[in-house]
Formats: C-alpha cells, sequence, structure tokens
C-alpha cells in the first residue's frame, strides 16, 4: 500500500484540518499541514528505496476492482516516468505550504485545498487505469480554480476563471479521446495496458485523430502555444506559493500525459506526426523567449519563460531516441525545480520592495541596503533557466538536443538559438533588478529572515547538484525511457498521411469494422 499511502495521507491530513472540533490558530493550522507534508515527503523517499531500477515497468502495483461494468479499477503502478514527478510533487506540496505566509484568510480551507491538489497530481501519476486518470486529473481542478480566486491578486476572478474554463475543456477533449481508445479498439477495460494491447490494431488514420484530440487536451494543461493563453493570468494572480504549485507541478500533468497516453498507446502515430510535433516545439520556444523579452512584469516574465521551456520536452518527445526522452523527463523535473526557485524568489522580492515592474527595481544586490541573497539566488536560477552548465538545466537541455539532432537537425539547432534568447530575457532581467545604483529615497529594504531563506536554498542545492551530479537525475529514468524509444523504433517509418488514397483506404478499413456503429 506504499503508493495508496501517497495519495491518500494528504486527505487524511486534508480531513484532519477541517474537521478539527475546536477553534484552530493560524500557527497551528499551518504546522499540521507542515507535518502531514512532512511525513508525505518521507514517504516519497520510502518508495524511492523500494524502487528496483533494472526494471522499465509498473512496479509497487496496487489493483483493486472498483466498478467492473464501467472498467474502472483502482489500479496503481510506478516507473521510470511517474517515480520523479512523484517526488517532485511532494517537495514542492511541502515548499508551498512552509512558504504560505503566517497570515492567511480562512487558513484552513487554504491547507485544506493545497493538500487535495497533491494528492490529484499524485494520484495521476499513479494511476494506471484511464478512467482513474481522469478522475484524479479533474480532482485538482476545483481546489486551484478556489486557491487562485480567493488568495489570488488583484484580477484573480478573471484569472480563475479562465484557468476553470480552459481546464474543463482539457478534461473533456481527455476523457472524449480515451472513450476513443478504449471502445473503438474492443479493449475489455479501461486499464493501461488492456487498452495497450488493441490500440495498435485501429487503421492509422484514426489513431492519429484520437491522438490529436489527447495532445489537444494535454496541450492546454501543459501548455502548449497556441492553448497557452491561460497561463499568464494564472501563474500572475496566484500567490507565490500556488504559482509555485502551477509552473512546477501542474504543468507536468500535461507534459506527462502526452509521454504516457499519447507516446506510451499510440507509438505508431506519435511517429508518423513526429516531424510535426518538432516544428512545433521550435514554434513554442521561440515565442516563450521573444514574448518573456517583451514583458515589464517579472512574474509574468518568468511565467512566459516557462512556456518555452515546455518546447524542449516536446522536442525531445518527437526525436522518439533513448537520449531525447530521458532528457525530456529530466527537463520536466529540472523546469519544476527552477521555476519554483524563481517564483519564490519574485514572491520575496514583491513582498520587501513592493513592486514587480522592472522600471522600478535596481541594485537588489547592495549587500547594506538591497537583498544580496535574493539577488544572488536569482542570477543562479535565471542562469539554470538559460542552461548554463554545472547547472540541472544544462544538462536536461543537452540530453534533449544530443538526442534530437540526429533526427531532427534543424528544429534542434532552432532550439538551441531559443536557449540564446533565454539568455537574453534573463539577462534584462538580472541587470534591472540586480544591479545599479539603489534609490536613495527608498532608504533601507526589510531583511530576508533565516525562515524565509530556507525554501529558496533548498531548490538552490538541488539545482546545484543535480547539475554537477546529473546521475541522480537520469539514471530513475533509463530503463523506461528506452523501453519507450525501443517500442517506438519497432514501427517502420509511417505512410504519408497526406495522400488521398492512403486517407480513403484507412476509413474504407474502419467503416467494415464489425460493431462499430455500435461503439459510437
Amino acid at each position: 500500500m506504499l503508493l495508496s499511502l501517497l495519495i491518500w495521507l494528504p486527505v487524511l491530513g486534508a480531513a484532519l484540518i477541517g474537521f478539527w472540533p475546536q477553534n484552530l490558530s493560524e500557527q497551528w493550522v499551518k504546522r499540521l499541514a507542515l507535518i502531514v507534508s512532512t511525513v508525505l515527503v518521507g514517504q516519497t523517499v520510502w518508495v524511492i528505496s523500494q524502487f528496483d531500477l533494472s526494471q522499465s515497468g509498473f512496479q509497487m502495483r496496487e489493483i483493486l476492482d472498483w466498478i467492473e461494468p464501467l472498467g474502472l479499477s483502482y489500479h496503481l503502478g510506478v516507473d521510470g516516468l511517474s517515480l520523479p514527478l512523484v517526488v517532485l510533487n511532494s517537495l514542492l506540496t511541502w515548499i508551498a505550504i512552509y512558504s504560505s505566509p503566517a497570515k492567511t484568510i480562512r487558513p484552513r480551507l487554504y491547507y485544506v485545498l493545497v493538500l487535495l491538489v497533491n494528492t490529484g497530481v499524485t494520484g495521476a501519476f499513479l494511476a494506471q487505469n484511464l478512467l482513474l486518470f481522469f478522475l484524479f486529473y479533474e480532482v485538482e481542478l476545483i481546489p486551484l480554480y478556489l486557491l487562485i480566486a480567493v488568495w489570488g491578486g488583484s484580477k484573480r476572478g478573471y484569472a480563475a476563471t479562465k484557468f476553470l474554463i480552459y481546464t474543463a475543456v482539457s478534461g473533456i477533449l481527455i476523457l472524449a479521446g480515451f472513450l476513443g481508445l478504449t471502445w473503438l479498439g474492443h479493449a475489455s477495460s479501461f486499464d493501461y495496458e488492456a487498452v495497450q494491447t488493441v490500440v495498435s490494431t485501429l487503421p492509422l488514420v484514426l489513431q492519429v485523430l484520437l491522438l490529436g484530440v489527447l495532445i489537444l487536451g494535454f496541450g492546454i494543461k501543459t501548455p502548449l502555444v497556441p492553448l497557452h493563453t491561460w497561463l499568464p493570468d494564472a501563474y500572475v494572480e496566484a500567490s507565490p506559493p500556488i504559482a509555485i504549485l502551477l509552473g512546477g507541478v501542474l504543468a507536468k500533468l500535461g507534459t506527462y500525459g502526452l509521454f504516457r497516453f499519447g507516446l506510451g498507446l499510440l507509438p505508431e502515430a506519435w511517429k508518423s506526426i513526429a516531424p510535426l510535433l518538432a516544428v512545433w516545439a521550435v514554434v513554442i520556444v521561440m515565442y516563450g523567449a521573444l514574448a518573456a523579452i517583451a514583458q515589464h512584469d517579472i512574474k509574468r516574465m518568468v511565467a512566459y519563460s516557462s512556456i518555452g521551456h515546455m518546447g524542449y520536452v516536446l522536442l525531445g518527445g518527437a526525436a522518439l531516441t533513448e537520449l531525447s526522452i530521458v532528457g525530456a523527463v529530466s527537463q520536466m523535473v529540472a523546469h519544476g525545480f527552477i521555476l519554483a526557485l524563481l517564483f519564490y524568489l519574485v514572491g520575496i522580492i514583491e513582498t520587501k520592495v513592493g513592486t514587480r515592474e522592472l522600471s522600478a527595481l535596481n541594485g537588489l544586490m547592495s549587500p547594506v541596503r538591497g537583498l544580496p541573497l535574493v539577488s544572488a539566488l536569482l542570477v543562479l536560477g535565471g542562469m539554470a533557466s538559460a542552461g548554463i552548465p554545472g547547472l540541472v538545466g544544462f544538462i536536461a537541455e543537452f540530453l534533449v538536443f544530443q538526442g534530437s539532432y540526429a533526427v531532427f537537425s534543424w528544429q534542434t539547432l532552432l532550439c538551441v538559438v531559443g536557449t540564446g534568447f533565454t539568455a537574453v530575457y534573463f539577462v534584462i532581467l538580472l541587470n534591472r533588478t540586480c544591479f545599479g545604483r539603489l534609490d536613495s529615497a527608498l532608504a533601507y529594504y526589510p531583511k530576508v529572515v533565516w525562515s524565509e531563506r530556507f525554501p529558496a536554498l533548498l531548490l538552490a542545492v538541488a539545482i546545484l547538484f543535480l547539475g554537477v551530479q546529473p546521475y541522480w537525475l537520469v539514471h530513475w529514468s533509463e530503463p523506461t525511457t528506452a523501453a519507450m524509444a525501443q517500442m517506438a523504433a519497432a514501427y517502420e517509418t509511417a505512410p504519408n498521411l497526406m495522400s488521398v488514397k492512403a486517407v480513403a483506404q484507412s476509413f474504407t478499413d474502419l467503416t467494415n469494422r464489425d460493431s462499430l456503429s455500435t461503439n459510437l
């Protein structure tokens, strides 16, 4: 029951906080939430210790029949794709709770919602039944909506509503794709392996259509350009701890879904549209970098940089080599740590200085009156995001580029150019905020106490350690990602799907299938 504990421990903690019979002070509510999240991190470490690196498939399985007529079962499992993301989710949840303000309105509701978000995300990463994944995928929707709408910025209502609409559409598309895969493939249930064994019998054109539905659904959550317009508003209006969860964890649900259910279930269809995905990755990288350069709000700049980095993940998945796929998984984890550090530091700057506008910030590196440690860590986060060697961002991007160049050379080169644009907007950010002369009219900024520094230092250590010792980042995923690459390599080059004759023949084969009309 190791995996079930990861899912249901936060629910028990949320119930304890929400239904505690006596009044609790804000301090005690936060302490209880922090205790629960600390135990959760310890449980995650225990799962890591039981993980067998020699296996590429699912481990620590838990299977319980639930609603058999619907094909819904409580089926959990963890492999090299999901384990790093589960660890990331547990750690960033702890940081989000630790860094939440001591004085928070409706503290019970706030921490209950944060713990429920953790349950939804972890459950989605571990679910091995398509309907179970969908249920956990939807669990985090309402809690995150409320966390933005109640504790967000001045435009929180608009941002939260936009997030809710986009995420609801994402869920509808994903459910439609899952139903299509299961019903049209005549799978015996919605279990992942049951669906995986039958979808290869579907005509290639139909596989591509279903894959397109899944890509749109998960692309909204990632988000991929042009499905990204909810992201800047949600990230900017969310409080810093919730922005950490949104950027560091929630976006990984989208990329995880693309790899698990797109590439994992439909490798032949994925391979047939891989050139289009590689071009799409270039567009995402370039757009995210150029949009970030144009921003004047440092939080919005970090938000747009997040969009660009998702392009590297898509490029690695499109190349379908062992190196590129393990690089894409590493990029998910690296992006989570880097973005969490940047959002946390931006939150400190806004609290101490009172603004996020580049035009009003300068001289924060001043050792006497500024925020020297915060500025130094901001430089570290910017360097990691720009892919400077020795930091975790470099090894993730290098693996993607090294593995993708042989397959998509010019797309990879353009993405490398995109890393140069990443360096440009972070140089702009650091030059305007950390350096220059501090305005004497501002006197002294409030000091950053050690309790406020701790989360940033913890993330900085992780970024440095994984950059110097990348083995601890990649070896968890290598067996699983190698198996995914070998599975895709088993398919020959797909036929030209733009051929009218090929499309007509595929649909002729489809309409001749027995009981298709009944399934539809």
